[in-house]
């Protein structure tokens, strides 16, 4: 008898520890449903907002997409700056992925049309020396001597202006910016497309796992043992601020994965000699249904199909908050009708996204006096920490595509949530707000760049849902050639992790 309870006892030990070790996992390995359930609740409401899914569905898919792919095509949004050799900050990491999908291919600053340092004079220390400053009236009656202003500043002092002057920048921005970096270069975006690469395993796990367990707010450990996600069940449990934050993160992820699963590596080598030398890529429907699919993700896949929603949406308002300001660019690059062409796509797809009926309203968040101000803080260092951890991405290409998306986000967020972009005035008729300080509210060039091209990532994985949603109500498997549409996806992420979160203060990781 104690012989048979222990034979009991072992085997459900051994059932719970498969079941943990299943979802450390690159990939789920029971088979996906044969079936449309990925799209079966992907439908209606979207929550946290006024908006539903079918209608950003037509919008995206009729409007916004073709608008927004041709455009990051322009010169001034294919050429990103980004610094990929810092070292990871919070543990040492020296996993790299040998794979020749992970590199990537920077070009000189020679190379970008129009490229001009806009920080060359732009260093706050410089500003107060001697030679700067502008000579005084010399009118008759001006005396010298009487009148004499001393303008310097001592170097000390220069250089804590300089870091006070950093410091309040920091203050309104919610992830890092590699534009004043020494070792940032250029990289052509449609050299280096977003696809899978190949880059998984630990290193890959512990990327998102971080960004989940200890930087999305999260009410309580959810029951299954290695499944770091939030239930859905249980964000009812947050407050608004923590639900957007997790529901953002969770959107930014799901649409991370449709990239790799719509431009997945079919083949190294091709199916025949008129192969090109890179391999064949295209849409992986299995790949997909194994990563959304309810009967994989504890019913989780559809909701994190609907963060993707949420986020799209969040990224638009921010557009359409700040887009009196965007037609204010130049999109300079030297070429005057492109630079011309690109300033008139930018009107048009504005006016657009202005006729959106139901955008995201981020004024109901952080109303509350001291508590709502902490609150943001926390806010703005959670999604500080998430840009910071993209350093940590052991491939390249997976990297540059990590960092801009997040920096895409985190500029939208800034645009949200910044004071800098607060106004008591609003245009009833695009719900735009107007811009009172352009000097003081300037986005860097970097931030445009990947406010638009995160943009770009959202509409194109919306788009490619579609694509997926007809080849699973066909049945069949793709032809092994490249996508119709556009697309593509670097796994910077475990192939199973969605978003979840983490404790409600940021910390430094081991």
């Amino acid at each position: 008898m104690a012989s048979k309870n222990c034979c009991v006892m072992f085997m459900i030990f051994t059932v719970a520890i498969v079941q943990a070790v299943s979802y450390d996992t690159e990939l789920f390995e029971t088979a996906p449903c044969d079936s449309n359930a990925c799209f079966d609740a992907l439908h209606g409401a979207l929550g946290d907002c006024s908006c539903n899914v079918d209608t950003i569905d037509y919008f995206n898919n009729v409007k916004i997409f073709p608008r927004i792919q041709s455009l990051v095509s322009k010169d001034y949004f294919r050429f990103y700056k980004v610094n990929l050799k810092k070292e990871c900050p919070f543990w040492a990491d020296d996993s790299r992925c040998a794979m020749k999908y992970c590199h990537i291919k920077t070009c000189s600053k020679d190379s970008v049309p129009g490229y001009v340092d806009e920080h060359e004079n732009e260093r706050p220390a410089e500003k107060y020396t001697k030679i700067d400053q502008t000579a005084c009236s010399t009118d008759e009656d001006h005396n010298p001597d009487l009148g004499y202003l001393n303008m310097t500043i001592s170097a000390a002092s220069q250089y804590e202006i300089a870091k006070w002057n950093a410091h309040d920048s920091a203050l309104e921005n919610f992830c890092e910016c590699d534009d004043r970096d020494a070792d940032a270069e250029y990289v052509d975006l449609s050299l280096n497309p977003e696809r899978y690469t190949g880059y998984k395993g630990p290193s890959a796990h512990r990327i998102w796992r971080s960004i989940y367990q200890e930087n999305c707010f999260r009410p309580k450990l959810n029951p299954y043992e290695s499944f770091p996600y939030v239930l859905s069940s249980d964000l009812s449990n947050m407050c608004l601020e923590k639900r957007v934050f997790y529901r953002a993160i969770s959107g930014l992820h799901s649409s991370i994965n449709i990239h790799l699963c719509s431009n997945y590596l079919l083949s190294e080598k091709g199916v025949d000699f008129a192969a090109p030398p890179e391999g064949e890529w295209g849409p992986n429907l299995e790949e997909f249904q194994r990563r959304f699919d309810p009967s994989q993700t504890h019913n989780e896949g559809p909701n994190w199909l609907k963060n993707l929603y949420f986020v799209y949406l969040l990224e638009m308002r921010a557009l359409s908050k700040a887009g009196p300001y965007l037609e204010t660019e130049e999109y300079f690059t030297g070429n005057p009708t492109e630079d011309e062409e690109t300033r008139a796509a930018i009107s048009n797809m504005l006016s657009v996204i202005y006729s959106f009926p139901d955008h995201f309203n981020e004024s109901a968040m952080f109303n509350g006096g001291s508590q709502a101000a902490k609150l943001k803080n926390e806010f703005r260092e959670h999604f500080w920490n998430i840009s910071r951890i993209m350093d940590c991405v052991g491939c390249d290409k997976c990297k540059l595509w990590g960092k801009l998306q997040t920096q895409g986000l985190g500029t939208a967020l800034k645009i949200l949530f910044s004071s800098q972009w607060d106004s008591l005035e609003a245009d009833p008729e695009q719900g735009t707000l107007p811009v009172r300080h352009k000097a003081n509210k300037r986005l860097q060039r970097t931030e445009i760049v990947a406010l638009f091209n995160a943009f770009a990532r959202l509409s194109n994985s919306i788009r490619q849902l579609e694509n997926f949603r007809i080849m699973l109500s066909a049945n069949k498997e793709p032809e092994v050639k490249r996508n119709v549409f556009e697309g593509g996806g670097a796994n910077i992420r475990s192939t199973k992790e969605q978003c979840s979160s983490g404790g409600d203060k940021p910390r430094i990781w081991s």
